[in-house]
């Protein structure tokens, strides 16, 4: 897996080193219990800026896996 792209108040980050499984498992969690948490990101290309996205239920994002150089999705 190359990464992660992320859309969330309609800008784009990332997060690489994360299992899209697993993610999608904590952002249902943080809806279906009310947990709210702070999701780690990338901003920016090429120098990325560490970022902190609030995920609370009913807040928008979108996840969309993006294939490493062998062609296999996270």
């Amino acid at each position: 897996m190359k990464r992660i792209d992320i859309a969330y108040g309609g800008q784009a980050y990332s997060v690489g080193n994360t299992d899209i499984d697993e993610l999608r498992a904590q952002i249902l969690r943080a809806a279906r219990d009310a947990a709210p948490f702070w999701l780690e990101v990338n901003s920016g290309e090429g120098q990325p800026r560490p970022t902190f996205l609030l995920i609370t239920a009913g807040v928008d994002v979108a996840l969309t896996p993006v294939p490493g150089d062998d062609g296999i999705l996270p």
